[in-house]
């Protein structure tokens, strides 16, 4: 019965955690404060739940524990500055303000406190790990221990990764709060990348071995569909929506029943989750109903959407998804998108035309170590007929990728080029 109470425990601290360290980071102004606050009340819950049983509002019962908390500590650091009369007169005032700041904070809106809770978890002051860690901690519930397992660090780095990056938000004061104008933009941009990395490093994992963890991509949609009702006019934030939603629901086809990879062309499509390409379907009309031109992660998602109407692999239309490549290096040029081009390309005019732009890639500096150059490279010389070439490629690939499952896939396609250039 308690293990029950406390797997019930674990599920609403998963669901209610980021609004209850959202609405105490707006009053106590600090986001390291505000978990503390948080980690109080849900040692509480767990003390107390087993006993007195689930509230019937277990949400609010955080927030009020959490809220109470915040108090005593108003409270403390009202009597430790009364000693030191660092305060005078002006004390009692201060104290009754933060108290009622509190109770406002309680019945305020709750989306305005966890859009500034995403903002500020995303800040560019800290680095991108120090960002994701953070936004997994804060917005997605996960434990020290969860987030070192999914990406394979050890626990005190993310630990260390984690205190350094509210320790870093506190010396920097950075205000808690939703920016505007031209830095909204810029911030914003920032906070989609950080969930589409966390959506990416489940999708395809870059070291293990497993070659996808679907936890970190159900955490990103999650974080991506609260975001897109948080700022329901901001059209790339339903295009990342879009991009996830489609893209996750290919993820039960891309593994064979051993757990390894299945390349898109090859997969049954049958099993992608129609229930997520729908709602893929439908971010991607919010965009083009909000009007615009298309961003990065809205190009993505319309590339994503032709795979997923395509019914069968030969079905798919190259040409389109070719063009929308075009747009996507004109407005996002970088030597990964080229890559993705060139495949395009390939299919839909032939390998020669894809491994003349591949060839231009290879002197890029960005790409010297990224395995899926010479994967492609490997793919197209062998469509080519150039086996042997081919084989070198795959090996090549084979050791630069740190994933196990990956691994092996390159040294079988590299060990099949061979058997080819042998007949």
């Amino acid at each position: 019965m308690r293990s029950d109470v406390h797997r019930t425990i674990d599920a609403v601290w998963r669901i209610e955690s980021a609004r209850v360290i959202a609405g105490l980071a707006r009053i106590v102004g600090d986001v390291g404060a505000a978990e503390d606050l948080a980690q109080d009340a849900l040692l509480a819950a767990l003390q107390q739940w087993p006993e007195s049983g689930i509230p019937a509002n277990p949400g609010a019962w955080l927030m009020a524990a959490g809220k109470n908390r915040a108090i005593d500590r108003i409270r403390r650091d009202v009597r430790l500055q009364r000693k030191h009369q660092e305060l005078a007169v002006d004390l009692e005032p201060d104290h009754e303000s933060a108290i009622d700041r509190l109770d406002e904070a309680i019945d305020d809106p709750v989306g305005d406190d966890l859009l500034r809770l995403v903002f500020t978890a995303c800040h560019p002051v800290l680095s991108t790990e120090a960002r994701i860690a953070l936004t997994l901690r804060l917005l997605g519930g996960l434990s020290t221990e969860e987030i070192a397992r999914a990406f394979l660090v050890p626990v005190p780095t993310i630990a260390q990764r984690i205190v350094r990056a509210k320790r870093t938000l506190g010396e920097a004061h950075v205000p808690f709060e939703v920016p505007r104008g031209d830095e909204l933009a810029a911030r914003l941009s920032t906070v989609l990348d950080v969930i589409y990395l966390i959506f990416n490093e489940g999708y395809t994992a870059t070291a293990g071995s497993d070659w996808t963890r679907p936890t970190l991509c159900e955490e990103a949609l999650r974080l991506g569909r609260i975001l897109s009702g948080l700022a329901p006019a901001e059209p790339e934030v339903h295009g990342l929506v879009a991009l996830m939603e489609i893209q996750a629901s290919r993820l039960r086809a891309r593994l064979g029943p051993s757990g390894e990879p299945i390349l898109l062309m090859d997969q049954n499509r049958g099993r992608w989750d129609q229930l997520l390409i729908g709602r893929g379907f439908a971010a991607l009309e919010r965009v083009e109903t909000l009007g615009g031109t298309f961003g990065p992660y809205a190009l993505q998602a319309a590339i994503a959407a032709c795979h997923a109407r395509a019914r069968t692999a030969e079905e798919t239309d190259w040409t389109r998804i070719a063009a929308l490549y075009d747009a996507l290096s004109q407005l996002m040029p970088s030597p990964i998108v080229q890559l993705n081009r060139a495949v395009a390309l390939a299919m839909a005019f032939g390998p020669a035309t894809g491994l003349e732009l591949v060839d231009e890639l290879i002197t890029e500096s960005a790409l010297a170590d990224y395995h899926l150059l010479p994967a492609v490279r490997g793919d197209l010389l062998h469509r080519l007929g150039r086996f042997q070439e081919a084989g070198a490629e795959f090996a090549r690939a084979a050791s630069l990728t740190r994933n196990a499952r990956e691994r092996d896939l390159l040294l079988e396609r590299a060990a099949a080029a061979s058997k080819y250039s042998r007949q």
